[in-house]
């Protein structure tokens, strides 16, 4: 590994925020695990949604009908994000988020994929957590440090 790097895993709560209201309903969340590995460039990521929810949301979840289209639907995690938060932007046009970046901290030029996030599944599942850090080092030397950007 890359000493200038620091790994960090992160388990994001569950959340209920449903409501009457249309305007305030944001449903609800599952625990979400996240893998960062930062340097002073910027952050790549890694990120699944569990499926873990909170107490009551999973009672009410398992007591429905089962779908026998999607039987594990809601039961099964699911690779979620595979991204980069940069210091500059990483291409022409790129907009810098609206808010201070919660990950590397001050502006932050973000871009992420739930479809390539799917690889990075394979391969917690495969080889465990070092292996997902040996694909976000490739992926951060990729992003950040190589001479030419497309």
């Amino acid at each position: 590994m890359m000493n200038d790097l620091t790994r960090e895993i992160v388990f994001y709560p569950a959340w209920d925020k449903r409501s009457n209201d249309p305007k305030t309903n944001y449903g609800v969340h599952g625990v979400e695990l996240a893998f960062f590995l930062k340097g002073k460039e910027g952050a790549v990521q890694f990120k699944v949604m569990t499926m873990w929810q909170l107490p009551h949301v999973q009672k009410e979840t398992d007591s429905r009908e089962p779908d026998f289209r999607h039987p594990y639907l809601f039961h099964s995690p699911m690779p979620s994000d595979l991204g980069y938060h940069a210091r500059v932007p990483q291409y022409d046009g790129q907009d810098i988020m609206k808010n201070e970046c919660p990950v590397i901290g001050g502006p932050c030029y973000y871009d992420g994929s739930g479809l390539q996030a799917e690889k990075v599944f394979d391969i917690l599942t495969e080889k465990g957590s070092e292996g997902v850090w040996k694909y976000l080092e490739e992926y951060y030397k990729e992003r950040f440090l190589d001479e030419v950007k497309p």
